[in-house]
């Protein structure tokens, strides 16, 4: 019954799903169960979902066939069910320009959306408006944490985005579980270092603090245990380009818990979150096949020097 209740609030408060809609279940094999699942609760609320599966989706942001990519631009909802994100490709982004409004839940479990889909989201929306609101309007910001991080960057004619869950209107696009505000600093303006210990894409949790080095808005050093040789060995893939400083984002789900899946992990109230690689989805103009975020802890935020998060605690 919790599952179900979950699976209702995907449909219906998420998506809004009319009768009438074609809705599309997009997942791929490790993924199947919970997407068939979900296919098959959604033919009570709409008459045209179907469900599509792919092969293993190996590697992030991964492309899928072409014509893949056109039935789901012709769909007016999409659910993205997939073991690895496909929600910085080009697939994704030409679907939500032509309509589809699509929520994302990659490598999503059954516990998760049953401690997250609870249908109480007024707080979390409200804050990650008023936060995106912030990082819009701010022209710079520093972040520090008690780890050692100390970042600073411009906000400069950047654009805050709320990732609330809430995908209503035509081309809307977020990931479930929701709940975080987010920016893309100014292409180069990030300098300074950067110590994540909450986890890292395709690390899970974090057993030893990862220390960056940023320069001119790119990671040009990583440093530290077992885990930082593992990072460097995701980056050196994709060249310059894909150390890109691409996101500064804060959590503000109060039900979501750190558990080594970022999709996850990520949204946790009160934590902060860096993406490496690709940030077309914030305004930015680095397009590469990758986007890795990294999560710290007890961070604290400034915007044009005032603190708007103080040792993991929103002070709005």
């Amino acid at each position: 019954m919790e599952l179900t209740f979950a699976i209702h609030s995907i449909f219906n408060d998420c998506l809004k799903l009319k009768k009438n809609e074609k809705c599309l279940v997009l997942c791929d094999e490790p993924m199947q169960d919970l997407a068939l699942r979900i296919h098959e609760q959604g033919k009570s609320v709409c008459d045209h979902v179907q469900c599509l599966m792919l092969p293993e989706i190996r590697q992030p942001n991964t492309e899928p066939p072409k014509a893949i990519g056109c039935y789901l631009a012709a769909q007016e909802a999409a659910i993205l069910l997939t073991s690895r994100s496909l929600s910085h490709t080009r697939m994704r982004q030409k679907a939500s320009r032509q309509g589809c409004r699509m929520i994302s839940l990659p490598g999503a479990t059954r516990d998760m959306l049953i401690r997250n889909m609870t249908g109480k989201y007024a707080s979390m929306i409200g804050q990650s408006r008023k936060l995106a609101d912030i990082l819009t309007i701010g022209k710079s910001g520093k972040l520090t944490t008690r780890g050692g991080t100390d970042l600073s960057f411009s906000l400069a004619r950047m654009k805050g985005f709320a990732d609330t869950g809430m995908v209503h209107e035509p081309g809307q696009f977020s990931n479930i579980p929701a709940g975080e505000a987010c920016i893309s600093p100014a292409q180069n303006s990030s300098e300074g270092i950067l110590v994540l210990d909450g986890s890292f894409s395709g690390i899970g949790k974090i057993q030893s603090p990862i220390h960056m080095r940023v320069k001119d808005g790119f990671v040009a050093r990583v440093s530290g245990g077992a885990e930082a040789e593992k990072i460097r060995d995701l980056l050196k893939n994709y060249g310059k380009k894909g150390r890109n400083l691409a996101e500064i984002g804060i959590g503000t789900n109060p039900f979501a818990k750190l558990n080594g899946i970022i999709l996850e992990d990520e949204k946790v109230l009160g934590t902060a979150h860096i993406g490496i690689g690709n940030n077309i989805s914030f305004g930015g103009s680095v397009a590469i096949p990758c986007h890795f975020d990294g999560i710290m802890l007890n961070p604290t935020l400034s915007i044009d020097g005032n603190i708007i998060l103080e040792n993991g605690k929103l002070l709005f």
